[in-house]
């Protein structure tokens, strides 16, 4: 779901504002809908990623939509500084140094695949954004992910291993695959 230029640019403000004021202890402003465009409106799936120089510094996200765009972003954006479970919460002294991107995600589509060779010919790097299901573990790499693992094989291990699986699980049947691609905004 890409959204037009000047309410991409709101939204950044959004998770840019919502974290700014509880950094600085004040209450965050709510989202007041019959003021957004409807494309802000409707529900919308984001994940908000904080990094330092270049660095991840906290990274939080819905998969699918179940509540409004611009109610998404905010929250995911509180929850990447503050609540992101392998980071402590967002200091003042850090606000100055933080690079904020949202990516919006399209609606996930199920894969089917036969064994763990059609799965990875059938993985698009830098454009698949990647869910897997086991019974109760589940796991997603946003499609930036690529960047830092190129090839199938390690994309795959590596979001195995994220959900506390084996590393070679995606060969081994019954796991449930689905992607997803996103429309990627930073901060100018």
């Amino acid at each position: 779901m890409a959204v037009s230029p000047k309410n991409s640019q709101y939204l950044m403000d959004i998770a840019r504002q919502a974290i700014t004021r509880v950094v600085e202890g004040l209450d965050v402003l709510p989202v007041v809908l019959a003021e957004l465009d409807d494309e802000l409106q409707q529900p919308g799936a984001s994940f908000v990623t904080i990094t330092i120089d270049g660095a991840l510094r906290g990274c939080i996200g819905t998969i699918e939509p179940y509540r409004p765009l611009a109610q998404d972003v905010q929250e995911n954006a509180l929850g990447a500084a503050f609540r992101d479970p392998r980071f402590p919460p967002l200091r003042t002294q850090e606000l100055g140094s933080i690079e904020i991107e949202l990516s919006i995600l399209t609606l996930p589509q199920p894969l089917a695949y036969a064994g763990g060779d059609d799965l990875l010919s059938q993985l698009r790097p830098n454009i698949d954004g990647v869910i897997i299901e086991r019974e109760w573990r589940r796991a997603t790499f946003l499609p930036q992910v690529w960047d830092k693992l190129p090839t199938p094989a390690d994309f795959m291990s590596n979001l195995c291993a994220k959900a506390g699986l084996p590393p070679d699980d995606y060969k081994t049947p019954g796991l449930k695959v689905s992607t997803y691609q996103v429309d990627k905004y930073t901060e100018e």
